[in-house]
Formats: C-alpha cells, sequence, structure tokens
C-alpha cells in the first residue's frame, strides 16, 4: 500500500527580561524588541489588556502607555486598552474571551500584529489562549505583575481557560514573543499576593535543586518582610529553572507527565471546591505539604525532610491544611482532582512524589488511606503552628 510520510520541527525562541519601569521612555527595551522583531515592511499593530487591579494600583499607566508609544512610535497603539478583571473569574466566564477576539476583528489585528497582556497569571492564561487562536496565532507579549506570574505562569508555553468547571480545560501551548518582568509592579502587592507566588519557587526547588530550596529556607525572613533583592533573586532562580525544563524532552506535555505540577493535582481541585477563595498560590502550597507528607508515610522521603519543607511553607506564612483538602473516604470531594488530572493529560495517572529534597519519583496510583494519613498529619500541624 502506498502512502506518504511527512516529519517537520519548528523551533521556538523568546526572550524574558527584567527590568523596571518598562514603559518610561528612557527605558528603550520594550521599542527595542519591536524593532528588532520585524518581519513585515506592513506597519503593524499593538493592542493591550490590562488587568483591572493593575490598573487601580497604578493610575498613571495607560497614560505611560499611550505616551510611550506616541514617543517612539515603532508600531501602531490601538487607543482602546481593554480593562478585564484579575483574578481566576476572567478564565470562568467566556465573554472575556470573546472580548478579546471581537478586538482582533474590530481593530484588524493580524498575524505581524501584538496582543500584548498586563496582569496576573490568569489574565496572561485567557489572553494569550484568545490571541492563540486568532488568526490561528498573533504573536503575545507578556508583562506579568504577580511573583506568580513573573516567575512560573507568565514565563511559560500554556495559556487557557476553565469550562465545564475544570481547569484549563481549554487551552493551547504556544510560547509568548517575549517577556517583560517589571518588578515595579511587585511594589504594590498585597501582602497576600506577594507570598502566593512563592509557592511555584518552592515546588522547583524541591523538585529539581536542593541547594535553592536551602537558600529558601534561610530566606524565608528576608521574603516575609518584602526585601526586593531577596525576592528578585528568587523570581529569577524560579523562572531559569522553569525554563530549562521546558527546553526539555516534553515541552507541550505529549506523555502522561508533568514533573513540574507537583502538589498542583489537589491544588487544581481545591480551587474549585473554594469557589476559587483559596488563591492558586495558596492551593500549591497546601498541595505541595500533602503530597510531601504522602511521600514521608509512602516510605520514600525522610522525616526530617518532610518537616523541613513542610516548616519552610509554614515560615513563609502560607497554611499547609485545609478542610477541603482532608480525606475521609473514597468519595472525598478532593479525590475528583486525580482523575481529573489523569483526564487532562490522558493515558495513565502519573503524579510526582519526593525521594529527597531536589529528587523526584513519578507514581501511577495513590493510596487513600495514606492519602488520609497525610491530611491528618498536616491538620495537627497546622493547629501545632496556630498555637504560636
Amino acid at each position: 500500500m502506498e502512502h506518504l510520510s511527512q516529519s517537520f520541527s519548528v523551533k521556538f525562541e523568546y526572550q524574558v527580561y527584567f527590568t523596571a519601569g518598562i514603559f518610561n521612555q528612557t527605558n528603550t527595551l520594550f521599542n527595542n524588541f519591536l524593532v528588532g522583531s520585524s518581519t513585515s515592511p506592513s506597519f503593524r499593530k499593538i493592542l493591550f489588556v490590562a488587568d483591572s487591579g493593575v490598573i487601580e494600583a497604578h493610575p498613571k499607566l495607560i497614560d505611560d502607555i499611550k505616551n510611550y508609544f506616541s514617543y517612539y512610535n515603532t508600531v501602531q497603539l490601538i487607543p482602546d486598552i481593554l480593562i478585564v478583571p484579575g483574578g481566576e473569574g476572567v478564565k470562568n466566564d467566556v465573554a472575556y474571551f470573546n472580548q478579546i477576539v471581537e478586538a482582533v476583528s474590530t481593530y484588524g489585528i493580524d498575524r505581524h500584529s501584538f496582543i500584548a497582556a498586563i496582569g496576573g497569571g490568569s489574565v496572561l492564561d485567557m489572553v494569550g489562549y484568545a490571541a492563540a487562536v486568532s488568526h490561528r496565532g498573533i504573536k503575545h507579549i507578556r508583562i506579568p505583575t504577580t511573583v506568580l506570574s513573573q516567575n512560573d505562569s507568565g514565563i511559560g508555553v500554556k495559556n487557557g481557560i476553565n469550562f465545564f468547571s475544570k481547569k484549563n480545560f481549554l487551552g493551547t501551548f504556544m510560547p509568548p514573543a517575549v517577556v517583560f518582568n517589571d518588578e515595579n509592579f511587585l511594589t504594590t502587592l498585597s501582602d497576600r499576593d506577594w507570598r502566593s507566588g512563592i509557592s511555584e519557587a518552592v515546588k522547583v526547588a524541591v523538585l529539581k535543586d536542593a541547594q535553592f530550596f536551602s537558600w529558601i529556607e534561610n530566606n524565608a525572613p528576608a521574603l516575609v518582610k518584602r526585601d526586593m533583592a531577596t525576592m528578585k533573586y528568587l523570581i529569577w532562580m524560579c523562572a531559569k529553572l522553569h525554563m530549562e525544563h521546558i527546553a526539555g524532552k516534553d515541552p507541550f506535555e505529549s506523555g502522561s507527565s508533568r514533573p513540574l505540577d507537583f502538589g498542583h493535582w489537589s491544588a487544581h481541585k481545591l480551587e474549585y471546591l473554594s469557589n476559587f477563595e483559596v488563591r492558586h498560590g495558596e492551593a500549591v502550597a497546601m498541595g505541595i505539604a500533602l503530597d510531601t507528607a504522602y511521600s514521608d508515610l509512602s516510605g520514600r522521603l525522610s522525616s526530617t525532610e518532610s518537616k523541613r519543607i513542610i516548616q519552610t511553607l509554614q515560615n513563609l506564612g502560607f497554611e499547609v491544611s485545609h478542610h477541603l483538602l482532608q480525606v475521609n473516604g473514597e468519595n472525598s470531594p478532593i479525590l475528583a482532582g486525580l482523575e481529573e488530572f489523569r483526564e487532562h493529560l490522558g493515558g495513565q495517572l502519573t503524579i510526582m512524589l519526593l525521594n529527597a529534597i531536589g529528587e523526584g519519583e513519578e507514581v501511577h496510583e495513590i493510596d487513600t488511606e495514606l492519602l488520609k494519613q497525610a491530611g491528618n498529619k498536616l491538620n495537627e500541624m497546622q493547629q501545632h503552628q496556630l498555637k504560636y
């Protein structure tokens, strides 16, 4: 039988820049990128979508953007800067996605133009998805404004929205054109949002870099006190480790494994069960604690290292237990997260656990009774912490 065979590879490349005052006219970084990325003789456009919380915290931002692009005039700025709410709600309501797609049509944003998103991870996810599916892919510029998005989601290759009450049910793998991490946006974060993103650094450290974990452990007091130099190093290291992983064997997660989603199977479900009152970074901290305690009880991780990880999370100000995270039987709501985690990737259930700090192990089944014991242990540790 005759047949045809085809094989090709596509190279993806993007830069993550660390800066301050990205829209200050003396800061040429953004304009230099636009000049250097020109591949078409046509005059390009740029559409901005901004997180309403960021606009509220930085009331001059819209004027700064307009003045910047008026001064450089390298691309045509669409003057109607779209404002959308931040947080998980922007991924739950398809109307915001539709608003971006409609703007693409209204303003004639083509594939040589740009859609730039300014905000936290949820806004970046939603806008990135709209950019990826409009005209089969419009260049997407990310300007993350939270610790969580600067060190993890904003520098990765995933976009998406929530659907059928399932996190990221609709989405794409589409690398950004460029990422600008501006430290000035971090100065106006609430203490809760400042802390929330640190959990992803703990996650990548316990999986890949024991020395980095020790650094986080030792610098927890400085992070709690909002020392900017300490936070800048944490974000840089976390971004570096995440990007090194993305450049590995399976950047688009075609297999049944997500090694960097340690603690996430329960975190994603906890977010939904709490109606997103528990934020992603907070849920990840609890998920890390749960899978760490499980790794200990299942004989993989030493009790000493387990305690170090959980104590570090507590020292950073995280809660490590939640009543919705408790396993009381086979019908406990949190356990649905295991099947949803498997379904999201397809294939067999694959969960990352720890053999040691800096060394993970993939497993394909979870013992419900041990999970119950792990939850009870964390609940006791949480109560003990609250006494002091």
